[in-house]
Order: structure tokens, then C-alpha cells, then sequence
């Protein structure tokens, strides 16, 4: 028993929204509904799952879009690091990228370096890793971390955003990330999962073999 993840591909950005559940209670943190929300919502059903909360890993529109949706159908709170609040105010050509987009509320709960978020067993650390955006966070625990669009397969989180800095963005993925066991999957916010050592190892930004 343990910490079970499964990934749905949303929006036109094709944006990973991980459903995390604690496999025994099937208590789950839906992490960055960023469309296609009842496919969410439905997804959730099917498995039975128990939704406690909806936690996002920025504030950008397509981590963001099917916040509304999924939080108001399960009734359950919204997580969001404080710094990526103003990011909810601002979705530049949102209504135009997603048709059934509504703005997100103010989150519930403020996350920062440091907290925990529990879910029957399981629990996950937050780690504060600005760049891509001021107020981004990963999320660690049980042989995995969640990086939002701060670390990817081969590259990293794009930082010509306003608010955006690569020097911050780089030095989070080396004092938080790089610094995790080689074996720990990363789960990233589009494209394929890949370790931290895969990484370390051929990721060009991280030097390819710098480690």
C-alpha cells in the first residue's frame, strides 16, 4: 500500500494533471486540473476515488483552468503557493484557449516551503522552487516529486514570463532538486516522467553530466 499516481493529459496544452491517491483510503490530491474538467471529474468517479483537495503547482492558466469546476462539483479546498495569486487574476486569452474556462477562486490554502500535504498515509512535501514563476513549488515524497513546469525531461521551465527569472529558476532545480536521490521519479507538468539522476545526468541545462 502506498502512494498511487495516475495521469491525465488536459487542455491544449497538454498539461499533466496527476491524480495522487494514498492506494488503501483512496483519499486523492488533484494536482493541476488545467482543463478538460469533467474528463476529471468522471475519471474520479470511475475510480472511486476520495477527492480531499485540489492543489495547484502555479498559477499559469493551463495549471490552472479547471480549477472552478473540479473544486465547486467535489466541494473540496484549493491549494496555491501565495506568491502565484495575482497569476489567477491575469489569465491572458484564457476564454479563447478554453471554452469552458472560469476563473479560479482564491485559494483556501497558502502553500510554502516546507508544509506537508497529507492524504490518508501518504504524504507529500512542498518544495518552493520560483523561476518559471514567482510562486512555484514541487512536491516530494515516496520516491517521486511533482515539478510543475520547473524541471522536465530534458529540459526545464521556460522563463521569458513576466515574473519569470532563470538565474531563481536554476538555482531551485540545484539546491531542490538536483540535490534528491538519482532513483526519484519526476512527474512533470507536460511531457514524459524521468528521474532526477536521467536528469543529472543528459539534461542539458544541467550541465549533461556536470554531476
Amino acid at each position: 500500500m502506498g502512494l498511487q499516481v495516475r495521469i491525465l493529459v488536459v487542455g491544449p496544452f497538454a498539461t499533466n494533471c496527476y491524480l495522487a491517491s494514498d492506494e488503501e483510503s483512496k483519499e486523492t490530491v488533484i494536482i493541476d486540473p488545467g482543463g478538460d474538467s469533467q474528463r476529471i471529474l468522471e475519471e474520479v468517479q470511475r475510480l472511486e476515488l476520495k477527492p480531499i483537495l485540489v492543489l495547484c503547482t502555479h498559477g499559469h492558466v493551463d495549471h490552472t483552468a479547471g480549477v472552478a469546476q473540479v473544486k465547486d462539483a467535489l466541494q473540496v479546498p484549493f491549494a496555491l503557493h501565495p506568491e502565484d495569486i495575482p497569476l489567477l487574476k491575469n489569465p491572458s486569452g484564457a476564454r479563447h484557449m478554453f471554452p469552458d474556462y472560469r476563473d479560479p477562486p482564491d485559494p483556501d490554502r497558502l502553500l510554502k516551503g516546507g508544509d506537508t500535504v497529507a492524504f490518508g498515509s501518504c504524504s507529500l512535501l512542498v518544495l518552493e522552487t520560483p523561476g518559471h514563476t514567482p510562486g512555484s513549488i514541487c512536491l516530494y515524497g515516496h520516491g517521486a516529486v511533482f515539478t510543475g513546469d520547473t524541471l522536465f525531461q530534458g529540459s526545464v521551465g521556460r522563463t521569458d514570463f513576466p515574473g519569470s527569472s532563470h538565474a531563481r529558476l536554476m538555482a531551485s532545480i540545484f539546491t531542490k532538486l538536483a540535490v534528491l536521490p538519482d532513483n526519484t521519479v519526476v512527474l512533470p507538468g507536460h511531457g514524459p516522467r524521468t528521474t532526477i539522476g536521467n536528469e543529472k545526468r543528459w539534461n542539458p541545462f544541467l550541465g549533461g553530466g556536470l554531476f
